[in-house]
């Protein structure tokens, strides 16, 4: 009976199916945490151009580049570039993810000074 000899065959199969299972996840995981780490730093980014652009504008009181850096602070991230043309802020914003920096850059102002969409 030739059949007796692929005996135990089914289990080799499943094993095989279990390990590729657990080694695509393995490599899935760090790529989601990856995305979700880049979401909030665009977020972080927003929040400090959008506080920037306040301060510059006479909205709040206080220095600009200090209220990006306290809003990107808040979100977790830091601040790595503040520049002001008028009331517009231009910010970037990072944050540590296992060996790398991850960056968003966002720029504000007031309405009709352009920056409308303006987050990279």
């Amino acid at each position: 009976m030739p059949w007796r000899a692929e005996r135990g065959s089914g289990s080799v199969l499943v094993v095989a199916l279990v390990a590729a299972t657990v080694a695509v996840t393995g490599m899935l995981l760090p790529v989601a945490g990856a995305l979700v780490v880049r979401h909030r730093v665009a977020a972080a980014a927003d929040s400090a151009a959008l506080a920037a652009a306040d301060t510059a504008s006479g909205l709040v009181p206080g220095y600009p580049c200090e209220a990006a850096s306290t809003a990107a602070r808040l979100a977790r991230a830091t601040l790595a570039d503040c520049a002001l043309n008028g009331a517009v802020a231009v910010v970037a914003v990072s944050e540590r993810y296992l060996v790398f920096d991850i960056v968003a850059r966002a720029r504000a102002g007031p309405a009709g000074s352009g920056t409308t969409g303006e987050v990279r």
